[in-house]
């Protein structure tokens, strides 16, 4: 009897274990945000210009002066916190009724759907060619080497290159995102159809299983691990491929072309520019996390799953 209670209090203990770690990874990260925002502030309350008012225009009444003038610490450079957040609430330029969070929310969105369309193709090209390396030692020593090395040519010099073949379009974003997040996938997944358990394999082997139902029932299931780990990686750097093409690209839409423009005004606004690379961040994240959730749900059960 104290054995059977033992077993069905595992996985209760386990399920606990999970929910207590990822508690302790949001307050990590919680921890780690509060303390850059106060080093922040501390280089500015010790070395910044004299603080006024949030929202406040020189000649307004000082608040604190700090004891050390440190040329990198200025409002043009280091703009307060408080000041980037109101930035938020105001119109994203002059006699705009949309604010700054409204015109950055539509424009991370157009980037999103941009990024998950290149991530959708690199990922389903990734698998592809691992599929096929692993099935051909000859073409993986042949054309693996080409792969790796089409990731050392810097995105920022690859982007142009392919908005003038491709033209200023949507599709040049595509690419670039797709380029990004080929390379994650196609590595670990050349592992990963590598790891099951050999001896599945001389059991299948045994039944004269074809190579499509070892790979659907074994290569594959026991992929998926890495396959999420790849595309953890690759949604975040789709993101990144999209705000780069989005520029090359001509689009006006997204995140790059609205990083650009208050890049060339960030004398006269800059917490606008941090304010879209905030956005920036926060759409790489919420993918991570969506991408995250549904590794989750898809390997629910499976060892490690739920843990890192």
């Amino acid at each position: 009897m104290a054995t059977a209670v033992a077993a069905r209090g595992r996985p209760v203990a386990a399920a606990t274990d999970r929910a207590r770690g990822r508690g302790w990874s949001a307050l990590t990260f919680a921890g780690i945000l509060l303390l850059l925002l106060a080093v922040w502030e501390g280089v500015k309350f010790l070395g910044g210009v004299p603080w006024r008012t949030p929202g406040a225009v020189p000649g307004d009444p000082v608040l604190w002066n700090p004891p050390f003038r440190w040329p990198f610490a200025n409002d043009l450079n280091l703009p307060h916190v408080w000041n980037i957040v109101l930035a938020f609430t105001q119109p994203f330029q002059r006699g705009a009724e949309a604010t700054l969070a409204e015109y950055l929310l539509g424009a991370a969105l157009y980037t999103w759907r941009e990024a998950a369309i290149g991530f959708m193709l690199g990922g389903f090209l990734g698998l592809a060619l691992a599929t096929v390396f692993v099935h051909s030692r000859l073409l993986e020593r042949a054309l693996v080497p080409y792969v790796i090395a089409s990731q050392t040519v810097p995105i920022i010099a690859l982007a142009p290159l392919i908005a003038f073949v491709m033209g200023q379009s949507v599709l040049t974003v595509v690419l670039i995102a797709t380029y990004l997040t080929f390379f994650p996938v196609t590595i670990a997944m050349i592992r990963g159809l590598r790891s099951f358990d050999p001896r599945a394999m001389e059991l299948m082997r045994s039944y004269a299983a074809s190579r499509w139902q070892i790979y659907r029932k074994l290569r594959l299931p026991a992929s998926l691990p890495y396959l999420f780990t790849a595309l953890r990686i690759s949604a975040t750097a789709s993101i990144v491929g999209a705000i780069i093409g989005e520029d090359a690209g001509g689009i006006q839409a997204g995140l790059g072309r609205v990083i650009t423009t208050f890049n060339q005004y960030y004398i006269t606004g800059p917490e606008k520019l941090w304010a879209a690379i905030i956005a920036a961040a926060l759409l790489g994240i919420a993918f991570f996390l969506v991408i995250r959730a549904i590794e989750i749900a898809v390997l629910r059960g499976q060892p490690g799953a739920e843990g890192g």
